[in-house]
């Protein structure tokens, strides 16, 4: 274990508040370890560390809590444009672990924020994996993931066959997805 994941950990565990914890759990359903610290205090803890790293990234991940998760996405948001394989590597890895919506969704629309301009091709390769997984939490990433490119008519095709094979899917959150993205298109962004 890093110092600096000893570090964050320890500022979660003096940050956290059981109050919230309960909210998280309505709002964020699953069985993922909680420390109750909210957003904003996250957002602090990100800007605390000025060499963020993949290797940080990868620890918070692995250890588990959704606060270190979300700090790990951010992590990768803020630095993952200067190594886009490393960045797709972990998004691979990550992908396989998702256990709630909160956490998908920051995957699919901050994760990759660095490389959509610059690897669509790859992303979108992606998404066509992820979108006949077995696994609930990767079929609504593959939605997620290419919210952006809804602006875009150049890839509204490709992301309208992506919803067309997830359009009878029994899943809860696919489904509230597969709304998402069909009122970008009714929108127009």
């Amino acid at each position: 274990m890093s110092q600096q994941l000893k570090e964050i950990q320890k500022i979660l565990t003096a940050k956290a508040d059981k109050k919230n914890i309960a909210f998280f759990q309505k709002m964020v359903p699953g069985k993922q370890k909680m420390y109750g610290v909210k957003t904003p205090e996250l957002n602090l803890i990100v800007g605390q560390y000025k060499s963020w790293s993949f290797d940080l990234a990868n620890e918070l991940w692995e250890s588990g809590a959704l606060e270190e998760k979300i700090i790990a996405i951010k992590i990768i948001e803020k630095m993952g444009k200067k190594d886009p394989d490393k960045l797709l590597s972990l998004f691979k890895k990550f992908s396989k672990t998702i256990d709630n919506w909160a956490v998908c969704d920051g995957m699919g629309m901050q994760f990759l924020r660095g490389i959509i301009k610059t690897h669509s091709q790859q992303i979108f390769e992606l998404a066509k994996k992820l979108n006949h997984s077995k696994d609930s939490w990767q079929r609504r990433l593959s939605l997620v993931m290419v919210e952006w490119y809804t602006r875009h008519n150049d890839r509204h095709a490709e992301i309208k066959q992506l919803v067309k094979n997830l359009e009878n899917d029994k899943e809860y959150y696919v489904k509230k997805a597969i709304v998402w993205i069909n009122k970008n298109f009714d929108k127009g962004k």
